[in-house]
């Protein structure tokens, strides 16, 4: 919940503040009236209220996260956000063609990596694995369409010889 209480020289009351898609939401419920404090059953009333546009916002910001979890976001290489194709050093200090996948995961509410190798799976069966892992954390089924443009966008091979430089 993002209702905070601000008590200081400028102002006191109720502060609503949610980030929407890069936007900050930002709302203030005064506990003022007449330049004096008000307190019991009025408090209440206008914590009730900012709980309530809390409640919309956090609706929103759902909504929002959903629909942007669905969508294919490219960076300025071509790669999908979240699906990178990278060289990993090996412990032996080998170089080792990889796809890393990063992500906020949904499933459990922290940012999660991981690492398929190409040289070990091949680059499709790589490629569906890496597509898997994002998409058991953005809560994508296997059914859904991003699910299948995402295993369509497997990158060739010419591709990634240039990634991987």
């Amino acid at each position: 919940m993002s209702v905070e209480l601000l008590d200081n020289p400028r102002f006191y009351g109720f502060r609503v503040r949610r980030q929407i898609d890069g936007k900050t939401y930002q709302e203030y419920f005064s506990l003022k009236e007449n330049s004096k404090r008000i307190r019991g059953a009025k408090k209440s009333e206008v914590k009730a209220l900012a709980e309530t546009r809390d409640a919309e916002l956090k609706v929103l910001q759902q909504k929002r996260r959903d629909k942007n979890d669905r969508e294919i976001n490219l960076d300025e290489t071509g790669q999908i956000k979240g699906i990178l194709c990278r060289m990993k050093r090996e412990k032996s200090g080998t170089l080792t063609p990889v796809f890393q996948v990063g992500v906020m995961s949904r499933v459990r509410l922290k940012i999660v990596n991981t690492t398929v190798s190409i040289a070990k799976h091949g680059r499709v069966e790589a490629w569906r694995r890496a597509v898997d892992f994002y998409c058991e954390h953005k809560n994508i089924g296997k059914r859904m369409k991003t699910y299948k443009d995402l295993i369509a966008r497997c990158p060739k091979p010419a591709q990634i010889k240039r990634y991987t430089q």
